[in-house]
């Protein structure tokens, strides 16, 4: 217990003494021991890296995880060293309400059969991102987290360490300066004149004190000196080790872009896949797969039926001399109103009901329509063909 106190007092009083040092800094009142430009420079690039590497980390986890609720859950797991409770991803759990949907309208439909090979898409698509998802962590996140949690905190409890060292150096310092100031006032004291010799003992004696706490400072000096070098290599070779971490960051870095890579390129034949699928088997239904979405045509790489530039390139035919065919006219209700963009197009009102036919040289995403005495082009991907 008697050495618990002697240490406590100990400490104490070093902690007392930096803070004083490090007032008098902050004050100007006492010189400050400076590092290296050098080192300088390797403290500033490791609090770079740090905070980069933090914001980078932080930001990673919210495009793997958009969900804050989510994002929580799992650290909290993490914390607690479990496992996180396998659920499905939003893509799994649209791919599960397509085919039970379908299920329910009945699969033999044509909307039932579209929405199981599109719910099965999903599906596939959800797993895919899983995938992604877990490789991300692992060759990623992963060493990104480890550099903050662990090289970083030793990095910095050493920084912590050699600012101390620092602190005791330049106490030690000030010390010795104010011994010496001491010793020299104290020498030139004593009076070999002086009648009294009481007095010349007493001034002879402060100033051996004075000698002898000069020699104590300057071991003192010695020692925070010999402390202060071996920390600062110590921290040095730590801070140097920082071009190590960005080689295995920038490692780490291509494999998440080759991940994204396989990733988006699944995605993309899935999806293709898919087109490719309903065009086949609707293509008795409707003569694009996904009639009435108006925006099919441009998601397709195509030009849209919108642009009318791109149907004065397409289609060069004038309308007022084209004559409906004796056979092969159809009827066709309006999805949605529109505009027409020139004189050689229709202007259509949703529900009405018109008859449209095709004439050779047509671009395939229009048809001519015919509504009464009026007559001009009309956009397929706002018709619904009924017969």
């Amino acid at each position: 217990m008697d050495f618990n106190v002697k240490k406590l007092a100990s400490d104490a009083g070093i902690f007392f003494t930096r803070a004083i040092q490090f007032t008098g800094e902050k004050f100007g009142q006492v010189e400050k021991t400076e590092l290296d430009a050098h080192f300088e420079n390797l403290l500033s690039r490791a609090d770079s890296t740090k905070n980069w590497t933090e914001k980078i980390f932080r930001q990673t986890e919210v495009l793997l995880q958009p969900n804050p609720s989510s994002r929580i859950e799992e650290f909290l797991y993490e914390k607690l060293d479990r496992t996180v409770p396998s659920r499905p991803n939003n893509e799994e759990l649209l791919g599960h309400y397509m085919q039970d949907a379908a299920k329910d309208f009945g699969p033999g439909t044509p909307y039932g059969s579209t929405l199981i090979k599109v719910g099965d898409c999903e599906r596939r698509l959800g797993s895919v991102q899983r995938e992604f998802l877990q490789t991300s962590a692992i060759g990623f996140l992963t060493p990104l987290r480890n550099f903050l949690e662990g090289d970083w905190r030793t990095i910095s409890k050493e920084r912590r360490l050699l600012e101390n060292r620092r602190l005791d150096l330049d106490s030690c310092k000030a010390r010795l300066k104010k011994a010496k100031l001491a010793e020299s006032k104290a020498a030139a004291v004593p009076d070999f004149q002086e009648t009294r010799p009481r007095n010349y003992v007493l001034s002879a004696s402060a100033s051996a004190l004075w000698s002898e706490e000069v020699d104590k400072a300057e071991h003192e000096l010695r020692v925070a000196q010999t402390e202060f070098d071996r920390q600062a290599e110590v921290t040095r070779l730590l801070l140097e080790g920082i071009s190590s971490t960005h080689v295995n960051h920038l490692r780490c870095l291509h494999e998440f872009v080759e991940a994204q890579t396989a990733y988006y390129k699944q995605c993309h034949l899935h999806m293709q896949d898919l087109q490719k699928e309903l065009d086949s088997s609707n293509g008795d239904v409707f003569p694009n797969a996904f009639a009435g979405n108006p925006g099919h045509s441009m998601a397709s790489g195509g030009s849209s039926p919108l642009d009318p530039a791109s149907a004065v390139e397409t289609d060069t035919l004038k309308i007022e001399e084209v004559q409906a065919p004796a056979t092969g006219t159809r009827k066709a209700k309006v999805l949605y109103d529109y505009d027409a963009a020139d004189t050689s197009e229709l202007s259509l009102l949703a529900d009405e009901l018109i008859t449209v036919y095709t004439v050779p040289g047509m671009d395939s995403d229009w048809l001519v329509g015919e509504r009464g005495n009026q007559k001009g082009k009309v956009p397929v991907t706002y018709l619904e063909l009924l017969s």
